[in-house]
């Protein structure tokens, strides 16, 4: 992950208290961050993105259909939820996060506030 604050997870990774954490990819560059969470099982209508203060939490609820007339003789999911949260830097600026979902796959832009981007500092010959 990168070296900014978005970086610093709440949990670890796998589940714990009833929740799975989704497995998340972080990428970086000098516009911001892009995050990718998967969330297998996951319909858009059940997705939960939130972000509060610094804290940005990505919560989502599985929804595989079970027929009524069947029993579930082996279960691997066990655990319908997903829950994450991440502490986003001072240098991300929360209020232009743009989410996209598609076939599972969360892809969170965030970009960083102007002042933190680089800039190129023109010199001039006097």
């Amino acid at each position: 992950m990168s070296h900014t604050d978005v970086a610093k997870t709440q949990e670890s990774r796998g589940y714990e208290g009833g929740v799975l954490f989704p497995y998340v990819d972080v990428f970086e560059d000098a516009a911001g961050i892009t995050l990718y969470a998967d969330l297998p099982g996951v319909p858009k209508d059940k997705l939960n993105l939130r972000v509060d203060a610094d804290a940005l939490s990505i919560e989502g609820e599985v929804a595989l259909p079970v027929p009524a007339d069947m029993e579930a003789s082996h279960v691997e999911v066990e655990l319908p939820r997903y829950q994450r949260t991440f502490t986003l830097g001072k240098e991300l600026d929360s209020e232009k996060i743009r989410a996209e979902f598609q076939n599972g796959v969360l892809k969170l832009s965030i970009p960083k506030v102007e002042h933190a981007k680089p800039r190129k500092i023109e010199v001039r010959v006097m």
